[in-house]
């Protein structure tokens, strides 16, 4: 039986719960049902927000990719609390990215997922990056080297150097995603790897390592020994 949030005891509701009792005790469904404020005719914000979490298997990660158009699609969500959502969880993201710049000395393949991850690990394309790095392997400058389709991307090695040379940079890390999740090197990964690392001792300035990053993990070119 459908009873209004205004009507539950007071510890129960979500804004004074939060209140009482602070923030991490509040379920997921909870704290979004504060961001929409409130529900439909025959639902409660808390079991509207249990049923968008249920179509996406209770998985934040899955729910900061639904579109507006996605979102409106749920009984009690109009343009307004769709928007809402995303912003929030738009910012959650921002917020891991902007603790990870802390970590800014590139000491193991998990530091650069680490900075790469917030960045393309959850892209439905491809991109290809570079991490321009000094004397003491800390990053200097991030770029996006390339942006593909959902198959692939072209690298342009003079756009890389060019950078390298312009920033000073005395090594280089490489990185680029995986939309499919699959952590495995391409044919064409190890051939542009190669071709960069080459390309690199022209001009003095090392490549250290290829990371491919999916949402979850990552496959480091010298840590498989494919470098």
């Amino acid at each position: 039986m459908y009873t209004p949030i205004n009507q539950w005891a007071e510890d129960d509701r979500p804004r004074e719960k939060l209140l009482l009792k602070g923030k991490s005790v509040l379920s997921d469904s909870e704290l979004l049902a504060i961001l929409i404020g409130s529900g439909s005719r025959n639902e409660s914000a808390v079991q509207l927000c249990q049923r968008i979490l249920a179509s996406t298997n209770n998985n934040l990660n899955f729910l900061g990719k639904l579109s507006i158009q996605q979102l409106i699609q749920f009984k009690g969500i109009g343009e307004a609390k769709a928007v809402s959502i995303i912003a929030a969880l738009e910012l959650g993201r921002r917020r891991r990215g902007e603790e990870i710049k802390k970590q800014d000395v590139v000491s193991s393949s998990k530091a650069v997922f680490e900075i790469m991850q917030p960045i393309i690990g959850e892209l439905f394309h491809e991109e290809f990056w570079a991490l321009y790095l000094n004397n003491s392997n800390k990053v200097i400058y991030k770029s996006q080297i390339s942006k593909g389709g959902i198959t692939g991307t072209v690298v342009d090695t003079r756009i890389i150097f060019k950078q390298a040379l312009e920033y000073n940079a005395t090594s280089i890390v490489l990185s680029h995603n995986h939309p499919s999740g699959k952590l495995q090197a391409s044919e064409a990964d190890i051939q542009i790897t190669k071709t960069l690392k080459q390309a690199g001792r022209s001009l003095d300035i090392r490549v250290l390592d290829h990371v491919i990053i999916t949402e979850k993990g990552y496959l480091s070119f010298v840590d498989e020994g494919l470098f």
